[in-house]
């Protein structure tokens, strides 16, 4: 009997171990699950912080070794035109006697007749300043124009009317302010804009300019300026009277 009930304490000291082994890798079969999400997230924390740290190197080195001229990512402009080739030379007999600067808003709006202008529609303001200059062309002075008498002491001119050049748009300070795009007009402009556009804005400003240098009072005031000249420099030749009138120019 009792070989009988130590036999029985092996076998059950001997299924013990067996059943905690088995315990643990079933613990260990429940545990490995939980930890392959903390992995997965862990590598793509340090994937973040790794982009982050990249981006922000690259604006210290774009931002400082610009100064040192060793940025690798510094933009570089090439000049590529070729030679500047003379055309023409023409010889001017014009006294430029005055200039007026100008300033013009151009608010150009473009619109589909049965569409939204959320949908097909362009405004745009263009800010355009620009130089007019008035001039007298002494190569317009008609035979006889100018007289002296025998004694060398009265002059007498007769000038043209004062003439203005074409409007001399300054592009370096005119340039759009605004601009208001529809979706099909926003598109458009994505896979290819339409050089006419800024084109027509340039052309559109100088002809408004020109217009208002004609209702300025610049031909005038270019008339007395030459008028004054004339005198001045006459005068100073020795002659004691001079007489300038302004005649019908073109």
């Amino acid at each position: 009997m009792a070989r009988v009930d130590l036999d029985d304490n092996e076998h059950s000291e001997r299924d013990r171990p067996m059943s905690a082994g088995t315990d643990e890798r079933d613990r260990t079969d429940h545990a490995e699950p939980d930890k392959a999400p903390r992995r997965r997230s862990g590598l793509a924390m340090l994937l973040v912080v790794a982009v982050l740290v990249a981006f922000v190197a690259f604006q210290v080195v774009n931002h400082f070794a610009g100064w040192f001229s060793l940025n690798p990512f510094a933009e570089k402009t090439k000049d590529r035109s070729g030679p500047v080739l003379l055309q023409s030379i023409r010889d001017l007999s014009r006294y430029e006697a005055a200039s007026g600067n100008f300033q013009v808003i151009v608010d150009l709006e473009k619109d589909a007749r049965f569409l939204p202008n959320a949908v097909r529609g362009k405004r745009t303001l263009f800010v355009g300043n620009g130089s007019v200059d008035a001039y007298v062309d002494f190569s317009k002075l008609a035979s006889g124009a100018v007289t002296v008498d025998r004694e060398r002491t009265t002059a007498t001119i007769k000038l043209p009317h004062a003439q203005l050049e074409p409007t001399n748009l300054d592009s370096s300070r005119s340039y759009v302010y605004a601009t208001q795009r529809g979706l099909t007009n926003r598109l458009g402009d994505f896979f290819g804009g339409n050089p006419n556009n800024q084109q027509q804005l340039y052309v559109l400003a100088s002809q408004k300019i020109q217009t208002a240098a004609t209702e300025s009072g610049l031909r005038e005031r270019a008339d007395r300026n030459t008028k004054l000249m004339l005198e001045n420099l006459l005068k100073s030749l020795g002659f004691k009277t001079v007489n300038v009138t302004i005649g019908s120019g073109q």
